[in-house]
């Protein structure tokens, strides 16, 4: 098992209720500065255990929740969409999601980009997948020792996920360090398209 890749055996690791505690989809909400969403897509959805707390605070009409794990994929099938018919599991490929150009207004990944060996095609699909304006979150694990999370040495810093979506073409891209394990980069697709640096 690759070290960085999480492992779906560890998947009721994921439905830890303490998760949101951590990670309060308010707080996120906060600093997004949306209007009424449309469509949310979770890419490294896992379990949607994200994707099932934003759709039931933001109520977004669909929400695709992405993910490269067919046992990831298979679950959510199984256990989230029988509940919530809005979400939408998508099985991607390391560094493709299925979907169609601009159909979303949020994209967001959290605790994901660790486990990537290359982030930047991530950002990329992102930017791709959004509509002009849309929204693009990445929350991860701040790299330093605590008790819980990856190891420090595969975390990332924010400024380098900063640095990736400037480079993928998000302009007003902002770090927030408030919460107390991980750190949150916002950033919002260009309302045109020809302004993606190459």
């Amino acid at each position: 098992m690759n070290e960085k890749k999480f492992d779906p055996k560890k998947l009721q690791k994921l439905n830890d209720p303490q998760r949101l505690m951590d990670i309060p989809p308010d707080y996120i909400w906060e600093k997004l500065h949306m209007e009424k969403p449309g469509v949310f897509v979770e890419i490294g959805a896992g379990t949607a255990f994200f994707s099932v707390a934003f759709l039931q605070k933001f109520e977004p009409s669909i929400l695709y929740a992405c993910d490269l794990s067919e046992v990831m994929i298979n679950w959510v099938k199984v256990n989230v969409t029988s509940k919530y018919p809005n979400i939408i599991p998508v099985k991607t490929e390391e560094y493709t999601v299925p979907l169609d150009d601009g159909i979303a207004d949020l994209v967001f990944m959290i605790n994901l980009h660790h486990e990537l060996e290359n982030p930047f095609p991530s950002v990329e699909e992102a930017y791709r997948i959004l509509k002009p304006n849309g929204k693009i979150f990445v929350v991860d694990w701040k790299k330093k020792d605590m008790p819980e999370g990856p190891p420090t040495k595969i975390r990332c810093l924010p400024e380098k996920v900063k640095e990736q979506m400037v480079n993928g073409g998000f302009k007003d891209v902002e770090i927030y360090n408030e919460l107390q394990k991980h750190f949150l980069v916002v950033g919002k697709r260009a309302s045109f398209t020809h302004n993606k640096p190459n």
